[in-house]
């Protein structure tokens, strides 16, 4: 997700900017989910493992309420008495396994529900949560995330966004797949994740349902619902699906679809860099609300209008680094925003640019003297917004990565990338995990790169400055 402000920033410094690839199946060392995350110890849930979330709501446009009813699949991984998930909707009636439960809410964030007997672990039960209210109203950790005006609303935003409109584990280590319906108005159109599968029409109001069929992260679920001009097809051997806001008027609209149209040529080369495309279908929404950044939902990212092309091949990088492989815990943020922030630079070489390895010194020459780039470890930031999506976690993950292909070679570093996506491939892993999986792929001891990259309190010395 690259906040504005980074964006405006590469165009000031004005540089223009990789890494080849080949697939190497090997087992990956296992990750224990770290429920409730040390940054956020709200979000998520212990004792059980979510495998679907079905998904139906209805929104009206004009008071922006919403009402809803979703099943969610878990597997205790324990007994349970008892059991949260994150709502931020007031609650009416709670089902397990289409008994009527006791529910509670302690606090605005938190649904606590007692089944009418224990649930056994290792058994799948379906929770069923009936909800309802104004998601404009509500806010939670000083995050007020709802998006929408009386023609358009697009939910996005990172790392909190479902607990406004659907109960969940809140947390990237404890994925499932999604069906997800909307009803609204029957002259608006609906976008969500992955593949839609159908639309029926009652009256004034219409029901679109999607679906994601890979493993997905709650916080990536989104849907748009709007006026939209829409594009579907297949090119580059990738399935297609395009909207954006008829609100820009006739001649945005236009330029902002042929913008989107190159979303299948970015994912086909990015595939060729990293190895299969992790969904179904890709594409993108251009929004015409004043969101201010674009995001990463699973296999169709959200954009402002008008976004530089590096900002769609960085949403798209995303869909390997971020929502196949997504973060164990929220500190590990720089193998999501490095790794996408580098496949910018890649792409910008192969188009004709400057060289990644330019494009790291350039960088390198800009910040040197700026003192507060280097101080943050961008390994474990820290939980504030400003940190977590902090300029140093883009720009030096990317240079970390760039210096990091000099230190251990092109060859070993094409490996690397396509046996991290292939090993971690729709699972979570961490910033240590790809630290020892480079030495094991370089065969070279990195400690030392990794703390002066990564954590070190300090600009690289020379002998490090370019991993040379």
């Amino acid at each position: 997700m690259p906040r504005l402000s980074r964006v405006l920033s590469l165009f000031s410094i004005g540089l223009v900017g990789a890494v080849a690839t080949g697939s190497i199946a090997v087992s990956a060392p296992a990750v224990a989910p770290q429920v409730p995350d040390p940054y956020y110890p709200m979000d998520g849930n212990v004792g059980y493992d979510v495998q679907h979330y079905d998904i139906h709501d209805t929104y009206r446009f004009g008071d922006g309420h919403l009402s809803g009813t979703t099943t969610v699949t878990l597997v205790p991984s324990v007994r349970l008495t008892s059991f949260n998930l994150d709502l931020l909707l007031a609650v009416d009636s709670v089902l397990v396994d289409g008994v009527e439960a006791e529910f509670d809410k302690p606090n605005k964030h938190e649904l606590t529900v007692t089944p009418p007997g224990a649930l056994p672990a290792g058994t799948p039960v379906e929770v069923t949560v009936a909800y309802q209210g104004v998601p404009a109203d509500l806010d939670w950790n000083g995050e007020s995330n709802w998006l929408a005006d009386d023609r358009e609303v697009v939910l996005m935003n990172e790392p909190h966004m479902a607990a406004w409109w659907f109960p969940s584990n809140d947390h990237p280590s404890d994925k499932a797949t999604y069906d997800i319906r909307v009803t609204t108005a029957a002259g608006r159109e609906v976008i969500s994740n992955g593949v839609r599968v159908g639309r029926t029409v009652d009256g004034d109001q219409a029901t679109t349902h999607w679906r994601m069929a890979q493993p997905m992260t709650t916080y990536l679920a989104f849907f748009a619902a709007g006026d939209f001009a829409i594009e579907s097809g297949r090119a580059h051997g990738i399935r297609y699906y395009n909207a954006v806001s008829e609100q820009l008027g006739a001649s945005e609209t236009k330029s902002n679809l042929d913008l989107m149209r190159q979303s299948a040529r970015i994912t086909a080369w990015l595939q060729d860099e990293l190895g299969d495309y992790p969904f179904a279908t890709t594409g993108g929404v251009v929004t015409g609300l004043d969101v201010g950044f674009a995001l990463e939902n699973q296999s169709r990212p959200t954009y402002p209008a008008n976004m530089p092309l590096t900002i769609v091949v960085h949403e798209i990088a995303h869909q390997w680094f971020g929502d196949s492989v997504s973060v164990a815990r929220w500190r590990d943020i720089w193998i999501n925003e490095g790794f996408a922030s580098y496949m910018e630079w890649r792409w910008r070489e192969v188009q004709g640019g400057a060289t990644t390895n330019r494009t790291l010194r350039d960088y390198y020459s800009y910040y040197k003297d700026v003192r507060g780039f280097w101080r943050l470890n961008i390994a474990n930031p820290g939980p504030a917004l400003h940190n977590l999506f902090n300029t140093a976690v883009y720009d030096r993950g990317a240079m970390t990565l760039a210096a990091l292909r000099n230190k251990i070679g092109r060859a070993d570093f094409r490996r690397l990338l396509r046996r991290w996506v292939d090993v971690n491939r729709a699972d979570n892993a961490t910033s240590e995990q790809f630290e020892a999986m480079a030495e094991t792929v370089s065969g070279k001891e990195l400690d030392r790169f990794f703390q002066v990259w990564l954590r070190a309190d300090g600009v690289p010395p020379n002998k490090d400055r370019f991993g040379l």
